[in-house]
């Protein structure tokens, strides 16, 4: 079962046949919205809208681990997200895709982890190792899917993700293009990290909207302007998940997962008995 977080300009429940909602509560509080249950070519999936279906939920607000918990809890062993984002590279463009698998984390005020000694369906604390935070097996079949598709689609790249509402100062852009990232957003993390923590397979599309404010001649980042770009790639988008959730659905993910599931239980200390 393929969890999706649809992001900025992403959301819309009409990718699933045979929709049904549902509004469920976690442990750590309500998520973003009702969790939209369907298919995609027979296989079951579950959409939610990161930012709520009318997008009222900023970066740092949005409940994270009520998101992924409420996707562990529908038993998605997958969790395929999309994300706005704006470039830090020349040859990155506007309109292209970036399927990430690194991460710089510049928030500040945000849970990281679903065991933080507070819920005790989680007891321990869990140091979980993130030097490969997204799962590569499942990264590998969105390239092939872009491929085939023809889109423009770079097969690697890190992402800052920054606390936001606000956009970087141009101090900030230059000095994370130095420091070696590629894109910056502002919500892939915690997400990716309590995702590994839930032991799901994470793998994110994102969808390059802009050039920040680092480049010089060119005009600086603005919602009026993502919004624009982001209406042609969200279909970009869209048209990977639906080609790429079949073949997933048909693939072997025992290993994987297994994988996932031991990395968890080697990263728990726990003061119990």
């Amino acid at each position: 079962k393929i969890g999706i977080i649809g992001g900025t300009g992403l959301d819309d429940p009409d990718i699933l046949e045979g929709r049904t909602e549902k509004y469920v509560d976690t442990p750590y509080g309500k998520p973003s919205d009702a969790l939209i249950l369907g298919k995609i070519k027979n296989v079951d999936c579950v959409l939610l809208a990161r930012h709520g279906r009318h997008h009222t939920i900023m970066p740092s607000n949005i409940n994270y681990r009520a998101n992924i918990w409420a996707l562990k809890e529908e038993n998605c062993s997958h969790v395929l997200v999309t994300t706005a984002c704006g470039s830090l590279r020349e040859e990155i463009q506007p309109g292209d895709l970036v399927i990430i698998d690194q991460f710089i984390d510049r928030t500040t005020k945000r849970h990281c982890t679903l065991y933080d000694g507070q819920h005790s369906t989680l007891p321990g604390v869990c140091h979980i190792p993130m030097a490969e935070p997204f799962c590569t097996k499942t990264r590998e079949v969105l390239m092939e899917t872009a491929k085939k598709l023809g889109l423009q689609c770079h097969s690697k790249g890190t992402v800052i993700t920054i606390e936001g509402p606000r956009f970087s100062s141009r101090a900030e852009s230059l000095m994370f293009r130095s420091w070696g990232a590629d894109v910056i957003n502002m919500t892939t993390v915690p997400e990716v990290i309590l995702a590994k923590e839930a032991g799901m397979s994470y793998a994110s599309i994102a969808m390059v909207t802009d050039y920040d404010c680092w480049k010089e001649h060119e005009e600086a980042v603005s919602v009026d302007k993502v919004l624009k770009t982001l209406k042609g790639n969200a279909n970009k988008a869209t048209s990977i998940l639906l080609n790429a959730i079949p073949q997933i659905g048909s693939m072997d993910w025992t290993g994987t997962l297994h994988t996932l599931k031991v990395s968890i239980h080697m990263s728990l200390i726990s003061t119990g008995d």
